[in-house]
């Protein structure tokens, strides 16, 4: 008898309330091993309010949160901390400290760690390498000496550095030109044929989303309307699934 495998993160009946407010309710899925799953929907819907509380970083309403088959009990959780070294995170704009240079801030994990200072800026190093820049040419630059497409491959190295085992992008290509955001699409793609990563990625992007997604879920009218392979949910009958997934069918 084969044992199922347990979800690296799973939202059993998740819901979202700020004061009287209700954001979302009752929202449940899995993100499985090894899969990348795309979180969407149009703006307003709650994705970002959802992420927060997927991270533990605040209270849900109502449901329970379980990150690699450890239910989580809220922000205060003591086993939060041991969990989070497993979750690498870009955040919306990269996020980098403008007074530090590339290779502090990608040696930040490591050294929150208190691993010695040298450990540290070697993991940075080859975590740059990894996103796609040479160390020695922008370790020692400031962030705003980056371009954009730099300055997203250094968050990334950033959120790759302790080799996670989920990899959190929130609209990673947000702000970059379509060349630069589909060289960055390429990098994420080779970095996970190489590691395996399991991805929650939070985008906008139809191009970044079809590039990478296994399986999308879309948020809409305070739910997660569907779930499935993007065949699946370009397909499904919905008006606000059919009005996001317009231009799905014209990319190239």
């Amino acid at each position: 008898m084969t044992t199922a495998a347990v979800p690296i993160l799973e939202a059993d009946g998740m819901s979202v309330r700020y004061g009287p407010q209700w954001i979302l309710r009752d929202v449940s899925f899995r993100v499985e091993a090894g899969e990348c799953l795309g979180l969407v929907g149009p703006s307003g819907t709650g994705k970002s309010a959802l992420l927060r509380h997927l991270l533990a970083l605040e209270q849900t309403a109502g449901g329970h949160l379980s990150l690699f088959g450890r239910r989580i009990d809220g922000p205060d959780d003591p086993v939060l901390h041991l969990l989070r070294r497993r979750i690498g995170i870009l955040f919306q704009g990269g996020a980098l400290f403008s007074a530090l240079d590339v290779l502090e801030n990608v040696a930040l994990p490591p050294r929150a760690m208190h691993l010695p200072t040298d450990w540290a800026n070697a993991m940075a190093r080859v975590a740059l390498s990894e996103a796609g820049l040479d160390p020695i040419v922008t370790g020692h630059k400031k962030p705003a000496e980056l371009s954009g497409g730099m300055a997203t491959r250094a968050a990334l190295a950033r959120a790759i550095v302790l080799g996670p085992e989920l990899l959190v992008l929130d609209e990673p290509t947000q702000g970059l030109d379509p060349p630069v955001a589909r060289a960055f699409v390429t990098a994420l793609r080779e970095l996970r044929h190489r590691s395996s990563s399991t991805v929650l990625l939070v985008t906008h992007d139809l191009e970044t989303l079809r590039a990478l997604a296994d399986r999308i879920a879309v948020l809409g009218e305070g739910k997660l309307l569907t779930i499935g392979t993007p065949d699946e949910v370009t397909r499904y009958d919905h008006p606000v699934v059919h009005d996001y997934f317009q231009g799905w069918r014209t990319l190239a």
